[in-house]
């Protein structure tokens, strides 16, 4: 994926993935793709946290459409790897940060 196209958010707002009763052949690479973005999301980046957390459901019974789902994150990585903050000694340090959670948009938990 190094030559991939970047996108700028890690989850597809329009994407609706719901779970599948149909049993499915358990893809290894899908499942160490998830396994390596949660490491991320705890050491280096927290900002794919819901989204991994989010793929990380359908893990038992995947389907293509989730497969997609967690590529699109690598492709924010990689559109986003160059990203970081910079803390220079003695410098007054202001974070700010929001959330907007859509629990009602969830089709498959609600």
């Amino acid at each position: 994926m190094e030559e991939c196209k970047a996108v700028a958010s890690p989850v597809d707002v329009s994407s609706r993935l719901m779970s599948s009763n149909t049993a499915s052949k358990i893809d290894v690479s899908f499942l160490e793709a998830v396994r390596a973005l949660m490491h991320l999301t705890t050491a280096t980046r927290p900002d794919i946290a819901y989204a991994v957390s989010f793929v990380s459901r359908f893990m038992k019974n995947l389907q293509e459409e989730h497969w997609v789902a967690v590529k699109r994150i690598f492709r924010y990585l990689q559109g986003t790897k160059m990203h970081g903050i910079c803390c220079k000694p003695r410098a007054r340090i202001d974070f700010r940060g929001s959330s907007d959670a859509d629990w009602a948009g969830d089709l498959t938990d609600r």
